[in-house]
């Protein structure tokens, strides 16, 4: 049998178990990759409200006539292939229902505020007694010590806090300048990455010594950790960085120009790049220039080169310049909006877009996974599931509980 012709093994993460006791997008981003990779996940939800981003819309999903859904497109985006439970861990025998999945379980990820799941009996410490080999991750805004441990930390406070605001947005001294956060919740996305990273770790570790362990994860340690160059940009030169609009620290020409009719990105990577840009553009004695053929002489003085730059990029049109840049191995592309992004060949290509079938609506659309595994790929077995889907069937089948007991369960607290 070919290489071509076999069927794909089970996904990597096939027989593991997590129990997921976050909500928000750092904790389900984690849990929503390891569900991707085949792991069980079972979420677990507050009785009648779940996890809080089911009401951040809208916009809200819609079925097939086009009717809107109570399912937030937010919620949809970090929790697809998972299990949804309403239990109520408040109570006594809720505890007691998340302390069984927890003692069938091989990982748990939580993001209560720090010691918040001790009352419960369901903090690590607790945990590990009844299960030594459960991976327990906890996910909070500042991480269980320091002075801040006891804080609330949300991702745009974080962005700010962590260093990512002072190096993002135009310069001061330009219209429009000043802080800027990223367009998406970037800290939660970093730290749920970073989170599902260590998790798959200590799951290998686990293979070695039999035993799980408590990872302690911050959303300012993944904030300052993800700065990667511009920390040591200050680190080495002792400056800090400041906010350089769409210009790069370390490299020119890298950056946002303005064509005829629209706008591109230049992104030169090396003097062959460079030399063959100015040829583009027809300003060859540039790239002959001591002032401007390396990258370290172009950085010190981009304050004559871009302007120059900019004004003949001003001569043609945006795709103009695009094809013959691509035709001449420079680096550049468009700045797309979404609608624009799902048009392009490339996103269609490799089937960025997907819809699953959903219970309410009919279909449900999925941005799909980055993770391309050849021989055990990811896995696409439902959507975001909607407010307790799955507690019969769950707590039916893990626990044997009765019909009477798993409605008790799932009866919001007063």
């Amino acid at each position: 049998m070919s290489a071509q012709s076999t069927p794909p093994r089970p996904a990597p993460l096939t027989g593991i178990r997590v129990l997921d006791l976050t909500r928000v997008l750092a904790g389900p981003w984690c849990t929503q990759n390891l569900a991707d990779l085949g792991a069980e996940v079972i979420k677990i939800e507050r009785p009648g409200a779940g996890d809080d981003t089911r009401a951040w819309g809208p916009p809200y999903l819609k079925d097939l006539d086009g009717n809107l859904t109570s399912e937030a497109a937010y919620y949809l985006s970090a929790n697809r292939n998972k299990l949804s439970v309403t239990v109520d861990i408040a109570s006594e025998s809720g505890a007691d229902v998340v302390r069984e999945l927890a003692r069938q379980s091989d990982i748990l990820v939580e993001n209560f505020k720090v010691g918040g799941l001790r009352k419960y009996g369901l903090d690590y410490e607790s945990l590990r007694e009844i299960n030594p080999r459960l991976i327990y991750c906890s996910v909070t805004g500042f991480g269980q010590t320091g002075p801040y441990a006891n804080r609330p930390g949300y991702d745009f406070m974080i962005q700010g806090m962590g260093g990512l605001m002072s190096i993002t947005g135009e310069r001061d001294d330009l219209p429009g300048g000043g802080p800027q956060k990223a367009g998406v919740a970037v800290a939660d996305l970093m730290t749920g990455m970073y989170s599902a990273v260590g998790i798959l770790a200590a799951l290998i570790e686990r293979g070695n010594s039999g035993l799980g362990q408590h990872i302690d994860m911050a959303l300012l340690d993944c904030q300052v950790a993800m700065l990667a160059n511009q920390n040591l940009n200050y680190m080495t030169s002792g400056k800090a960085p400041r906010r350089a609009g769409n210009a790069h620290q370390n490299l020119v020409p890298y950056q946002v120009f303005a064509a005829a009719d629209g706008h591109l990105i230049v992104a030169v990577g090396n003097d062959s790049q460079f030399r063959n840009y100015c040829r583009v553009i027809g300003m060859n004695e540039l790239a002959e220039d001591p002032r401007f053929a390396t990258n370290p002489q172009r950085v010190v003085n981009r304050e004559v080169l871009v302007p120059m730059l900019a004004e003949r990029m001003k001569a043609a049109a945006r795709d103009t310049w695009l094809a013959e840049l691509e035709a001449a191995g420079v680096p550049a592309g468009p700045i797309n909006s979404l609608d624009q992004v799902y048009q392009d060949p490339q996103v269609q290509a490799r089937s960025m877009r997907l819809e699953l079938p959903h219970p309410t609506a009919g279909l449900a659309p999925i941005a799909a996974s980055p993770l391309r595994l050849s021989g055990s790929p990811v896995r696409y077995e439902r959507p975001a599931p909607t407010l307790g889907q799955h507690t019969r069937q769950v707590l039916g089948e893990r626990l044997g509980l009765s019909d009477a007991q798993i409605e008790a369960l799932s009866v919001p607290a007063n």
